[in-house]
């Protein structure tokens, strides 16, 4: 096999991620699923799309559209202009169609945007992208083709109170040279739940200016939808800027629908490379959508009933963890600011998180071991942080994440009390 082949069989983080959702949903053994992203059952969000649905499936030429027309390579026509005009009406952020594509999904974007500004250059020099923060999202780690695609920061670590904590970018530490192709952060950030403030991602953006580099920003959980934010943060853009969104979170992760908004450039060579990965991207989330878009129902929707719904359910969360851990072992939670984790902190933890993913494995709860979410930091850094971590999801009943969580904490204060620590 080619290096390619065997880069893409090896094991990463994201496959195994999916592979384990997808066992525990085919095996015999209830579990709890608090490992992935999958975006919650939400009553509302699903009965209107069920109406657009039937909108659709009653209108024999959109149905024509739909199953029997290859899109151009760049997306659903009408979708994006629907969305252009939405944003500028919205933003005043002076958008042409030639400003936006779409991809089968935010991570196939990542991985053409990737490797468009990270690895070999015409001139054989080697770029690569930086990740001002880490942790952040596992499903960049192996995303790039060649090798060290990703070097990343380590974040400044902020204790708001004895059970809270907050990563900060350390601007001090965020050092750029002619390596670095692009910087790329996700607000909110997936696994943490943090924010990046406006004036953080303002810096950002002016490093990026400054050395005449894109500043990719995913917002698959972020503005303008489906504002899975739960602290002030203003939506941003420009054409140093490539924003990546997403209809997942919205609730429609089935249909792998990735939107982004970037320079003509960056769209013209998005659209070739769709072209020859896909010949055209899926109409589905496009075609349904389209009316949500035009309207800017998208906007309130995602404002009025999807971001409530989730920061209730994060907030019985928490309420949970404090409940079920107590004073009994060391613990802490990241500041849970946006998107749909709690970012778990065990410090001194006996065991490392990825043994402790195991032992909960085993007792029906499905978390990610922190250890993934880490790429670009090299291999031998001792920082014991990155072993003491795990991320929860409370997208799912709430009556089941309670219940794990109180699982989490009966494992982990086990783990405490062998060790002789409390």
């Amino acid at each position: 096999m080619t290096a390619f082949a065997e880069k893409f069989s090896q094991q990463a983080g994201i496959n195994s991620l999916m592979d384990d959702l997808g066992k525990a949903m085919a095996g015999d053994q209830p579990m709890i699923m608090m490992g992935g992203g999958n975006p919650g059952h939400f009553p509302p969000v699903q009965e209107r799309l069920g109406e657009e649905l039937q909108k659709l499936a009653h209108d024999p030429e959109a149905v024509a559209r739909l199953i029997g027309v290859y899109d151009a390579p760049q997306g659903e026509a009408r979708f994006i202009r629907a969305l252009k005009d939405l944003l500028n009406e919205t933003y005043g952020w002076g958008l042409s169609e030639e400003n936006i594509a779409l991809t089968n999904g935010s991570q196939a974007a990542f991985f053409m945007l990737f490797n468009f500004f990270a690895g070999e250059m015409p001139d054989g020099s080697r770029r690569q992208i930086l990740l001002p923060m880490a942790p952040e999202y596992l499903g960049y780690a192996d995303a790039g083709l060649g090798p060290d695609t990703f070097r990343s920061v380590r974040p400044r670590i902020d204790m708001l109170d004895a059970h809270t904590f907050k990563y900060r970018l350390d601007f001090e530490e965020l050092a750029l040279d002619e390596q670095v192709g692009a910087l790329c952060v996700s607000r909110p950030t997936n696994p943490t739940g943090n924010v990046l403030t406006d004036e953080e991602i303002g810096r950002l953006h002016g490093l990026a200016r400054a050395w005449d580099i894109p500043l990719i920003v995913d917002g698959a959980y972020g503005s303008p939808f489906p504002e899975l934010i739960y602290t002030r943060a203003r939506p941003f853009w420009d054409e140093q800027v490539i924003l990546c969104l997403s209809l997942s979170k919205l609730g429609l992760p089935a249909v792998r629908t990735g939107i982004v908004i970037a320079a003509p450039e960056v769209i013209r060579a998005l659209s070739g490379t769709n072209a020859i990965l896909n010949l055209a991207t899926g109409s589905f989330g496009p075609q349904l959508t389209e009316g949500l878009v035009r309207s800017g129902e998208i906007l309130s929707l995602s404002r009025d009933q999807v971001r409530p719904w989730y920061e209730a359910k994060m907030r019985k969360a928490v309420a949970v963890l404090h409940e079920a851990f107590g004073e009994a072992c060391p613990w802490s939670v990241h500041q849970p600011e946006g998107a749909m984790f709690l970012w778990l902190w065990f410090p001194g933890l006996p065991i490392t998180s990825h043994e402790l993913y195991q032992r909960l494995k085993g007792k029906g709860v499905l978390v990610v071991s922190g250890h993934y979410f880490f790429p670009g930091l090299p291999d031998d850094e001792d920082w014991p942080h990155r072993h003491e971590c795990l991320r929860v999801t409370y997208s799912q009943d709430d009556e089941a994440v309670a219940e794990g969580l109180r699982v989490i904490a009966e494992e982990v204060r086990q783990c405490y009390s062998d060790a002789g620590v409390r």
